[in-house]
């Protein structure tokens, strides 16, 4: 039979395993907004240039039999096509009959919008691929993070009534005194870097208690990663949605030199991320099932510090 110890072990791994799919679900989710809003404007653009298409195809197309018609010769929109230097054309149109040079220059431009066009629609059928690949990530990485947790789950429903209780306290017990330790006063030396890093820990404070939801940004629950993005906000300063992004979303000093605000990254693949609150302390958005709250900094592996600008 199990201890608790073993169970308590195993549950650990496995939110941390669903943690990782979380913050590879909101990176996906992050490019898939990016995506949609390039693809809403080049779509637009493909609109309008192919608008302009028509415009100049039938101005190029009524000037070039307006002048077949007085002049019986061959159909300068043709005479360009088939012209081995369209340039030197051009100019000798531009030259000798101003109709000639007026049907030229339109076609030159429409050729100029067809290629334009063509690279666009090839870039749109890029989009739609890449689109396509990214939706596969973020619904396998749903996936992944939902049979995470409902292994989880199903480990600690075989816990007896006792057993979950002890698990419960020892976290309520850690919680408290963690919330105990950073309350105590800090030296002016060891404050927030910046007002915008009091505005972030003071934005972060107060969602203490809020549930731990993976892909969530507030307000009414988070992720690690969805806590740092909405306290920095607060703050005038937007993040990168996910832990890995945040871990390059400023200076990287050494955790000697924290300072209540700044982000700390937590393990080698920093999949999971909190924030800075002084006196060795972290407020993070710990595993599902849990609440944003204290936590001594070191009680996971730190990766790296970053202060935002």
């Amino acid at each position: 039979m199990q201890t608790t110890g073993d169970v308590q072990q195993q549950v650990d791994a496995l939110y941390a395993q669903a943690e990782v799919a979380g913050q590879r679900y909101d990176g996906a989710r992050e490019q898939e907004r990016a995506l949609l809003r390039r693809a809403v404007l080049l779509q637009q653009h493909i609109a309008e240039e192919q608008q302009q298409v028509n415009t100049l195809a039938a101005t190029v197309g009524s000037l070039a039999s307006a002048e077949y018609r007085q002049g019986g010769g061959m159909d300068p929109l043709m005479q360009l096509m088939f012209n081995a230097d369209p340039q030197d054309y051009l100019e000798r149109a531009t030259h000798a009959d101003q109709a000639d040079a007026s049907a030229a220059l339109s076609l030159q431009d429409l050729r100029g919008i067809q290629r334009r066009l063509t690279q666009d629609r090839a870039e749109a059928l890029t989009q739609l691929s890449a689109l396509e690949l990214l939706q596969q990530t973020i619904a396998g990485s749903k996936a992944e993070a939902q049979r995470r947790l409902g292994a989880a789950q199903a480990l600690l429903g075989s816990l007896n009534d006792q057993q979950r209780a002890t698990i419960q306290q020892a976290e309520s017990d850690a919680a408290g005194a963690a919330a105990q330790a950073a309350g105590e006063a800090l030296p002016p030396d060891q404050g927030p870097a910046s007002d915008r890093a009091a505005a972030a820990l003071a934005a972060a404070r107060g969602e203490l208690g809020k549930p731990y939801v993976y892909g969530a940004t507030g307000p009414g629950a988070f992720d690690c990663s969805g806590l740092m993005y909405w306290s920095w906000h607060h703050a005038g300063v937007s993040l990168p949605r996910t832990s890995q992004g945040q871990a390059y979303a400023g200076q990287r000093i050494p955790l000697s030199r924290a300072r209540p605000g700044d982000l700390v990254i937590y393990y080698g693949d920093m999949h999971h991320v909190g924030m800075y609150a002084g006196n060795g302390m972290v407020i993070h958005a710990p595993y599902p099932g849990a609440r944003v709250r204290y936590e001594r900094v070191d009680d996971m592996p730190v990766a790296a510090v970053v202060r935002p600008a």
